[in-house]
């Protein structure tokens, strides 16, 4: 007999934990139900009759409006469910006391590594960064270089490639200026160094003055038109830095950590595995005295009441309004509903509607206070839950959140890739499918939520990340993915 879960007991719907046939018996907690279709793993299937244009609710929140009547037993999803979502929202400050994280336990550490400044970093690499796309290979070959050299000082040197810092202006121009100096002051960075080709709008001098002087002495500036050999120029340097940046790993408590937060790629189980399950992991850092970030913030429509009620003060409720209608208008001007998402990936894996995927996507930030937003580009300045200013593009949000700060992003899939990103990016997988599948792109398997309970799957997955966050590397990393992608949102000229 195929099986489904009850989420929440004000719901409308089950969802299908194996794929059943019609007339089968699905079995559920608390009774059974006859399917009148054939309904896949991870969608949906009506507990009760539901009129035309009700309310249908999962999580305990309404997920969107039947757009026909729905059977007892009858398959939910786009030929029946669309999304009640709008433009931008009216919003009131009515906080409630968030649940207490579930805190890890004091005998929970990580080897890191202790940087001058307080902060830790999972990693210790030389990063180097092109101001300009012109010198993107420049910056890789001198990546490969260098690397060979300073294998015995330091876990690796990188070259983060993209296409951006020509022929952008304003607001475009100093994004990218925003997030490649984040990247130069990331704690997993023992130092970096920053190549420009010398004519280009994000000009190395700007690019300068958008460092705090008290990390200026870990980075090293080369524009490659003033430079006989660039390449050569380049390798001198990061074996300067190196020198420099030679450290040992110590053991730290999981306040010293930053976790950034992801979805990928999400199916049906996603809100039901991995996602409450990353949940804890940022609770037990959060808790910890330590740090998460979530971002992807066309993800949170239909659920920004939920961060919105944990919002630490009156003014960090502000900022969360002012972050979700900002970009519910940015969609509008330019002519785009605001509920486009979910993605046709994950309306295959059984999410019907933005409200459903986001409902599933917040529970990524646990259940601490949200204790300050930030805009795109920027580091964190507190510490327990910060909201980020992103869009919900992997590449582009993953490389926020890095920029940001976040030592180690834990990435939820339901359908998988491949994609890594600057710091140690965890594949958690939704089902054991998945996991089983793609062994090559996945970290750990959330789908033993299901069969060994939330505890045993917490458990398990705090110490793979300290493993990770203490020097083992990620499937991405040993399959050398490490990507960075800038948000374009200007004009090109």
């Amino acid at each position: 007999m195929p099986k489904a879960l009850k989420i929440a007991p004000s719901d409308d719907v089950l969802t299908m934990l194996e794929a059943g046939a019609a007339g089968d018996r699905v079995a559920y907690d608390g009774g059974s139900l006859t399917l009148a279709d054939a309904v896949e793993r991870g969608h949906k299937v009506a507990l009760r009759a539901i009129a035309c244009g009700a309310p249908v609710r999962k999580f305990g929140f309404p997920i969107g409006r039947a757009s026909q009547s729905i059977a007892p037993g009858t398959h939910v999803h786009t030929h029946n469910l669309a999304t009640a979502l709008g433009g931008q929202g009216s919003y009131a400050f009515s906080p409630v006391a968030a649940a207490m994280p579930v805190r890890a336990a004091p005998a929970a550490t990580f080897m890191g590594y202790r940087r001058a400044d307080g902060r830790v970093g999972t990693r210790n690499e030389i990063w180097i960064l092109p101001t300009v796309g012109c010198v993107a290979r420049t910056a890789e070959r001198i990546a490969r270089q260098a690397g060979e050299r300073v294998a015995h000082l330091v876990d690796g040197v990188h070259a983060f490639s993209h296409p951006h810092g020509c022929s952008q202006l304003g607001h475009d121009l100093d994004g990218t200026r925003a997030i490649l100096a984040s990247l130069a002051c990331h704690p997993n960075a023992g130092g970096a160094v920053i190549i420009g080709l010398g004519c280009e709008e994000n000009q190395v001098a700007a690019l300068i003055e958008a460092i705090p002087e008290s990390r200026r002495a870990s980075v090293r500036f080369l524009v490659a038109q003033a430079s006989a050999d660039e390449v050569a120029e380049g390798v001198a340097l990061v074996e300067e830095l190196a020198q420099a940046a030679s450290a040992e790993r110590s053991p730290v408590g999981l306040d010293g950590l930053v976790l950034g937060v992801k979805c990928g790629g999400s199916d049906g189980l996603s809100g039901l595995t991995a996602n409450p399950l990353v949940g804890r992991m940022a609770d037990h850092v959060t808790g910890a005295g330590g740090s998460a970030i979530l971002t992807e913030i066309p993800e949170i429509f239909g659920a920004e009441h939920l961060l919105m009620e944990r919002a630490a003060s009156r003014e960090t409720f502000d900022a969360i309004v002012s972050l979700v209608n900002g970009f519910k208008q940015h969609f509008i001007d330019h002519g785009e509903p605001v509920s486009e998402n979910p993605s046709p990936g994950n309306v295959a894996g059984g999410i019907t509607t933005l409200e459903e995927k986001s409902l599933g996507a917040v529970q990524k930030g646990g259940t601490s206070a949200v204790a300050d937003v930030i805009d795109y580009g920027a580091r964190i300045a507190a510490r327990g839950l910060t909201l980020l200013e992103a869009p919900g593009n992997d590449a582009v949000s993953s490389t926020a959140l890095a920029a940001a700060g976040a030592t180690a992003i834990l990435f939820t899939t339901g359908r998988g890739t491949p994609l890594g990103f600057p710091v140690p990016t965890v594949k958690i997988a939704s089902n054991h499918d998945l996991a089983a599948r793609k062994p090559g792109w996945i970290d750990f398997d959330a789908g033993m939520v299901l069969d060994a309970g939330m505890d045993a799957a917490d458990a398990a997955l705090l110490q793979r990340i300290i493993a990770i966050a203490s020097g083992e590397e990620t499937a991405a990393e040993r399959n050398g993915e490490r990507e960075i992608a800038i948000w374009k949102r200007g004009v090109t000229l």
